[in-house]
């Protein structure tokens, strides 16, 4: 059974002050008293980065062991080494693709797809990470990220930071219910929009929506609006091709 995994829109919602304070419990149970390795590698500035999430989480968790999964000599042995029940793993936001290419160049994409039995938290770019693939993400590919294929923690792609139309906004390019409608052109797999301050949770074969409202997306269907608290776990048996 794969260990859970704890899955951000984002870091800090609208109007909040203190980035996860809006997530603190659910936060809490998914990482214990366990060590936190935290994957800076969607930033720029990768120890900044590191440095900002740490004080972050202990501002509203207490002290915390956060260590920067990138300042490791051999991250991905890292990753294959850890304990299950003193270990987990963070994934940050920042741009997928760049992410996708970095822990692909290291090795550290392998060995998360490879150790399902230890818990996986990400936020934005780092929840992409953990789906089939990166391609539901919002951000422009300022690299080549040397493949799609992502960690697969879950069956269901995400979209983070998911934005309804605006009826005043002057844009008149695609609105991003019209984006994931092109991706279900191409690809089956259901699509969650996770507006801001939602999260995923999947836990002992279960799915479950949180934190704030979601649209789900799935090819042939119309889109259908999640409240928070909503039981998702039949996409757990859903295709993803």
């Amino acid at each position: 059974m794969p260990a859970d995994a704890l899955l951000f829109s984002n870091s800090r919602p609208p109007g909040a002050a203190v980035p996860f304070a809006h997530a603190a419990d659910p936060l809490r149970t998914h990482l214990g008293d366990r060590t936190l390795w935290f994957a800076p590698w969607a930033g720029g500035d990768l120890d900044a980065y590191t440095g900002f999430v740490a004080e972050a989480l202990e501002n509203v968790l207490g002290p915390l062991d956060v260590r920067g999964l990138h300042r490791e000599p051999d991250p991905a042995a890292t990753i294959r080494d850890a304990d299950p029940d003193r270990e987990t793993v963070f994934v940050g936001g920042g741009n997928t693709f760049r992410l996708r290419r970095r822990t692909g160049d290291n090795g550290v994409l392998d060995a998360l797809r490879a150790r399902d039995d230890l818990r996986y938290a990400g936020a934005s770019a780092g929840s992409n990470l953990a789906c089939p693939t990166i391609m539901t993400t919002n951000d422009m590919p300022i690299v080549d990220p040397g493949g799609y294929d992502a960690v697969g923690r879950i069956p269901v792609q995400i979209n983070p930071h998911y934005l309804d139309p605006d009826p005043h906004s002057t844009h008149r390019g695609e609105t991003r219910e019209q984006r994931i409608q092109e991706f279900h052109e191409e690809n089956a797999v259901a699509v969650v929009g996770l507006r801001e301050g939602a999260w995923l949770r999947h836990r002992d074969d279960t799915l479950t929506l949180d934190g704030h409202t979601a649209r789900l997306f799935r090819r042939g269907h119309e889109p259908v609006e999640l409240a928070a608290g909503t039981d998702l776990t039949w996409l757990l048996a859903t295709p993803t091709s």
